[in-house]
């Protein structure tokens, strides 16, 4: 009878990896969006500060290879965020730090310090508004002409958030020996995206943000915050209110001769017709002034 023989502990990595093959590669939408306007951003304020004072150079001339660079440095930096940020030799049940948009935003500058020129370093340039302009000029420039694509900048945001996220906060991640539960796992996971039922709204949210969008969303129809009949959309509201709303609160027409009151606009006719008397009085001492007495204006 032949025995199987022994398997090696490297097999049994391979094999363990090869059981759970299928991973889950949901991500918080709104964060990858985010950290990719960041990456934007930077590359802007590294090649602006690397040409700054040279007269011949334009930021363009170095972005190319500034973005190659930046980007190896990020990855790198993420790989050992979490053996450099967690202690007590590597006991993952401290905690890092739980915003991937700063972790990521300070990796950014410290690429962006070592690549700064002299005449950035020593002539007050980092703090003035010129640079500010110059980096937003620059940023426009490269959008209009698609340099940096979003969607390969949120491809490098999820290759980082591999890296630094290991509580899977920010991320699902999780691993699965089959395709069918992978599936299965994705028609509830909490990152799975999904679109705003809100008729006129684009928005796509992480599932376990979706109450929170529609907390927010401008397109979600509500009653009218002054309880008319109307329904309207949330970024309609104050204009509504202060505009057409037949609920909004408007001053007497005989305001300006005396009548105090303020009440709601669609209620203006009752209002007059009930206080006519005091209305005519109000008129009336207006154009008699102190020429007749009350007792006089009321008779």
């Amino acid at each position: 009878m032949m025995m199987d023989l022994p398997v090696s502990d490297t097999n049994l990595e391979a094999a363990k990896q090869y059981e759970l093959s299928f991973e889950c590669d949901n991500y918080d939408l709104e964060l990858v969006h985010k950290v990719a306007q960041v990456l934007l951003m930077g590359l802007a304020s590294t090649s602006v500060d690397n040409i700054t004072g040279n007269l011949f150079r334009g930021p363009a001339s170095v972005a190319i290879d500034l973005r190659k660079e930046m980007v190896e440095y990020l990855t790198q930096r993420s790989e050992v965020y979490v053996s450099d940020t967690v202690t007590e030799e590597g006991n993952v049940d401290v905690e890092a730090s739980g915003d991937p948009v700063e972790v990521i935003s300070g990796f950014i500058d410290d690429f962006s310090s070592s690549k700064r020129n002299l005449f950035s370093r020593v002539s007050g340039w980092v703090m003035s508004e010129k640079r500010e302009d110059s980096i937003h000029d620059f940023v426009q420039e490269m959008e209009m002409k698609g340099f940096w694509a979003v969607d390969i900048r949120e491809a490098i945001t999820r290759t980082l958030l591999n890296n630094i996220d290991f509580k899977n906060h920010f991320h699902c991640g999780m691993k699965f020996n089959r395709a069918e539960e992978l599936e299965e796992h994705k028609s509830r996971c909490d990152f799975r995206p999904l679109s705003c039922n809100n008729e006129g709204c684009k928005a796509e949210v992480c599932a376990i943000y979706g109450d929170k969008h529609d907390l927010v969303c401008p397109y979600k129809v509500l009653p009218c915050n002054q309880n008319c009949s109307q329904s309207i959309m949330r970024h309609d509201m104050d204009r509504h209110c202060i505009t057409v709303c037949p609920m909004k609160l408007v001053n007497c027409p005989f305001y300006q001769v005396g009548c105090q009151s303020y009440f709601p606009q669609c209620t203006t006719e009752k209002h007059c017709s009930e206080f006519i008397h005091s209305h005519l009085l109000f008129i009336l001492q207006v154009i008699h002034k102190q020429e007749a007495s009350m007792d006089e204006l009321k008779q």
